[in-house]
């Protein structure tokens, strides 16, 4: 039999670790785990976080819009500031937020979608309001009010296509979901499993729904633009989680609250269509946080951390190109 030296001109590496910037093609033999690796190009977005401009209005349960970049902020509940609930606006250009003019409607538990220049902010609390307002880059403008009120809704699409979906009426969870066409909010079919403070992304033809309470609930379910199916759930159940993708193929989902003891988790998780992989925890761990940008490029800011403190900590999340392959040498 050849030796790998003779077939290809050079020895296998031997590594303590896995490298951390590995070259699609390399082979390498990890002394630690005792085993034989090669990188291949695809596979779970392996990427990193970094750490990004601090928001200047810490916050909670607000809307999000736009793309790592160029992000928005807008509504929230700054607690223990006071009044909680708020109607700040922030932009952020990919290094820097700043204050932008503030919606019509303070509120918190408030839902979002859509760009930095063509935003939608859409329910909220307190009272489970119906407000819905656009953004065009400038200023706020009030539109048709949603059907049903409600709080800490799932929220995705944009401006002028969206879905609200789920939540709660203060007392009771509802599994109500209506679509936005840019005018008017229609009732459409319902989720499966009715819960608040669940996350939603992608378009409304292809959406998903994620996690949510009021446990740590671990269901995920795709929207086609007719109907809900359940899908595969995620590793680690929480609520209050950011995420983020293009459609419901490629989806990032990261941060959120877990039960018992509502603890605060960094962990971070990438949907490929099939399965959920568990990739790099953000740095500050978080829940009720804002959620931008694509599965590969993706913005978490603010939120809540462990003792109910509101953060003003931005992160952006790089994916990577390879993953390292265990070869089976059996």
């Amino acid at each position: 039999m050849a030796e790998y030296k003779t077939l290809k001109g050079f020895e296998i590496q031997v590594l303590e670790s896995d490298p951390a910037n590995p070259i699609v093609g390399q082979v390498f033999y990890n002394s630690t785990t005792q085993i034989l690796k090669g990188v291949i190009a695809g596979g779970p977005t392996v990427g990193t976080w970094a750490s990004g401009g601090n928001i200047n209005t810490a916050r909670k349960n607000f809307a999000s819009a736009g793309t790592q970049t160029a992000a928005l902020a807008s509504g929230g509940d700054t607690h223990p500031a006071s009044p909680r609930d708020n109607n700040a606006t922030e932009k952020y250009n990919g290094s820097a937020w700043t204050e932008v003019n503030n919606l019509n409607t303070a509120r918190g538990f408030v839902a979002g979608c859509g760009t930095q220049t063509a935003a939608l902010a859409f329910a909220g609390g307190p009272g489970a309001k119906t407000v819905t307002e656009e953004f065009d880059g400038t200023n706020w403008s009030e539109q048709n009010d949603l059907n049903t009120g409600r709080n800490s809704a799932g929220g995705l699409g944009i401006q002028t296509s969206a879905l609200c979906i789920s939540g709660d009426t203060g007392p009771a969870l509802i599994a109500s979901v209506e679509n936005y066409d840019g005018t008017s909010w229609t009732e459409v079919n319902d989720v499966n499993t009715a819960r608040a403070y669940a996350a939603g992304a992608g378009i409304t033809s292809s959406g998903i729904f994620v996690a949510g309470s009021t446990t740590n609930r671990t269901e995920v379910e795709f929207w086609d633009g007719t109907s809900w199916t359940e899908s595969t759930e995620v590793n680690t159940g929480r609520y209050g989680a950011g995420a983020v993708g293009v459609d419901n193929t490629s989806v990032l989902a990261y941060g959120g609250i877990g039960l018992p003891g509502a603890t605060y988790v960094g962990v971070t998780e990438f949907w490929n269509g099939s399965s959920w992989t568990e990739v790099n925890d953000m740095a500050t761990a978080r829940g009720q946080l804002g959620s931008s940008g694509t599965s590969s490029v993706a913005l978490a800011s603010s939120g809540y951390t462990n003792g109910s403190t509101a953060s003003v900590a931005t992160e952006e999340f790089t994916a990577a190109d390879t993953v390292t392959k265990t070869f089976d040498v059996s």
